[in-house]
């Protein structure tokens, strides 16, 4: 059953987000009276709503306790996560798990809960991903989530950043109520930075809702709520860059000069709107701290080099060394911003401090950099909200902490012969409707833990997600590697997890830390991506010319469309259990089969004599083929 949005409720919400963001998504200007009424609407239908934690869910009928929700006092120290990196995340909370999470950041997570894995998530990444969002950027119009600022400019509302302290949670009351879904019921999920539509798979048991019913108990409106909403952790509001030591405003050229920063929330060097060529200069960031780690994060605060405002930056043989929170070596800001970098060194020692960061639309192409670092939330390619084109050939990239992939990825990202090494996080994070594609590289992730030590969540070395904190458009994400390698230290080779993803495939050694090439899944994690119960995957593999290993997990709110072809040979067993989604298979009939257990699927298109049994069945739709 499809939910209708209520029209009431779309045009408060482009009302408030034109007004409060200056967003443009949802239309025309608002004016002054129109803002007054919206409010009016919206006072007028929360004084007959009722917040709700669902117990039981029966076709349309809906069975909940009624509560309240309590808001907790965000963190005096903003250690929340990050904004958006990889799952990973240590306790302190800099970093989702691995990360930074948050902040936007991928999986990793982080405090905030931005995140993803990557650096996410970090994280929620850290935190965790929030639930929430779509990433900076919003629907798949790219005009940007509503609430959340286009690229560019500054987020309205609390920064996405997390589930972290200041999130709020459900205290039942002891009563208990039972109400009706309809087909004129508005369903609409709430994110860290505004709301979307939604539709009744999106309530499942555990979901906390705000309802408001009708006179025969039926559900006129509901709201998802995301309890991560709200918190007092987060970015300012508005583009907040810092100051600078050192500024270069008119065209120029610089040889050999070097430039420091001690100062809190202090670049040591920024280049604001000029065309500039740098040469053998060196950068020391060595002390100062970030009064806000999601400005830092998204608008380049407490950056070492941060190039902002349209300006083109070309650097050559530069030496980048920072030792500070949201440290991020050289960092790319807004659209029209262009940085070319080659033939240098970057060092960054703490947490959410990358290497290479792109935000806001701006653009960053490096070819043959040295790149390291040693904090958590702290990828070597690192975008995070507003994304932007991150062009990489050759070069190094490592990272030694949580939370922080070799790429944490919410822009267009494309690397060439580079190595990409992750000691203690997965090795590429992609977030949202963004895109990651590698040729002839080097990828090994060395997952160590999760958010927290939550057993719920998984360990991988490549995770596409949604983390729904707003700091990635939510939408079809794509992942393509050919030639090369990637190598999983622990974990899983791929995790996909409340998103739709395409992943492409050519002639890749992989080397698999355990069984699973493959795991399709929902969680329910701490994080919580998504709604639980709602928040599975829709994958596309194509395997061209590819030999792989490992079985292939598809639960049962996900699905997996999988062609080989061009003499692909594929050794593994797809749900072996007899459980899952909907996985459609295409084996062309150059490509081969081999079967290493019990495989399940919905279709097959091809010819099973090109299936090894190897004492093993086959079942299609429930049938028995071989």
């Amino acid at each position: 059953m499809k939910i209708m949005k209520w029209k009431k409720l779309v045009t408060l919400g482009c009302i408030v987000v034109m007004t409060v963001s200056s967003v443009t998504a949802c239309g025309s200007n608002t004016t002054e009276n129109q803002t007054v009424e919206a409010t009016e609407q919206s006072e007028e239908n929360q004084s007959d709503s009722v917040i709700v934690q669902v117990t039981a869910v029966e076709g349309d009928q809906i069975t909940a306790d009624v509560g309240t929700l309590t808001t907790a006092s965000a963190d005096a120290s903003g250690n929340g996560a990050p904004g958006g990196e990889a799952p990973g995340g240590d306790d302190s909370g800099n970093g989702a798990p691995g990360g930074d999470a948050p902040s936007g950041e991928a999986p990793g997570g982080d405090n905030s809960g931005n995140g993803a894995p990557g650096e996410a998530p970090s994280g929620d990444a850290p935190g965790g991903d929030a639930p929430g969002g779509e990433a900076p950027g919003g629907d798949d119009s790219g005009n940007g989530a509503p609430g959340e600022a286009p690229s560019g400019e500054a987020p309205s509302g609390d920064a996405p950043g997390g589930q972290m302290p200041g999130g709020s949670s459900f205290e039942a009351s002891g009563e208990s109520i039972t109400f009706t879904l309809t087909d004129d019921t508005a369903i609409t999920l709430e994110y860290l930075q505004g709301s979307d539509e939604g539709t009744a798979d999106d309530i499942a048991v555990g979901s906390v809702l705000e309802v408001v019913l009708d006179e025969d108990n039926q559900a006129v409106s509901v709201t998802v709520r995301n309890l991560n909403a709200g918190g007092g952790f987060g970015g300012s509001g508005e583009v907040t860059n810092g100051t600078s030591a050192n500024t270069i405003t008119e065209d120029t050229e610089v040889d050999s000069e070097t430039y420091t920063s001690t100062g809190d929330d202090e670049n040591a060097l920024r280049v604001d709107g000029a065309t500039v060529t740098l040469k053998d200069i060196t950068i020391e960031k060595t002390a100062g701290s970030s009064s806000n780690t999601e400005d830092g994060d998204f608008y380049g605060l407490n950056a070492g080099l941060l190039v902002l405002n349209g300006a083109t930056a070309t650097i050559t043989g530069a030496t980048v060394n920072t030792s500070v929170t949201n440290g991020n070596g050289v960092f790319s800001y807004g659209e029209g911003t262009v940085v070319n970098i080659s033939d240098s060194t970057i060092r960054t020692t703490e947490n959410n401090s990358g290497g290479i960061q792109t935000t806001g639309g701006g653009t960053m192409n490096a070819t043959n950099l040295d790149v390291e670092t040693q904090g958590n939330s702290a990828a070597a390619i690192r975008s995070d909200r507003g994304g932007g084109t991150v062009n990489v050939d050759g070069g190094s990239y490592v990272t030694n902490g949580t939370g922080s992939p070799a790429i944490y990825c919410t822009a267009d990202i494309s690397v060439s012969d580079a190595t990409l090494t992750a000691n203690a996080s997965e090795g590429v994070v992609v977030e949202g409707k963004n895109s990651v594609a590698l040729t002839d590289c080097e990828v090994t992730g060395n997952m160590s833990n999760t958010y927290n030590g939550d057993s719920d969540e998984n360990i991988h070395c490549i995770m596409i997600y949604q983390s729904m904190s707003g700091d990635a458009d939510v939408g079809e994400a794509t992942f393509s590697a050919e030639g090369g390698s990637i190598t999983a230290k622990t974990g899983d080779m791929f995790y996909i997890t409340n998103t739709d993803c395409e992943i492409t495939l050519k002639d890749v050694a992989f080397t698999l830390a355990n069984d699973v090439f493959l795991r399709v899944e929902g969680n329910s994690s701490s994080r919580g991506w998504g709604t639980e119960g709602a928040n599975g995957g829709d994958v596309t593999l194509t395997a061209d010319s590819q030999e792989f290993t490992g079985n292939i997990l598809v639960d049962e709110i996900s699905s997996l469309v999988l062609t080989m072809k061009n003499g692909t040979s594929y050794e593994g067993a797809i749900n072996s259990d007899g459980d899952g989604g909907t996985v459609d298979v295409t084996l062309d009939d150059d490509s081969t089969w081999t079967l290493t257990g019990d495989s399940y699927i919905t279709s097959f298109d091809g010819d099973t004599s090109n299936i090894t049994a190897n004492g093993y069945h086959l079942y299609v739709n429930g049938e028995q083929v071989l």
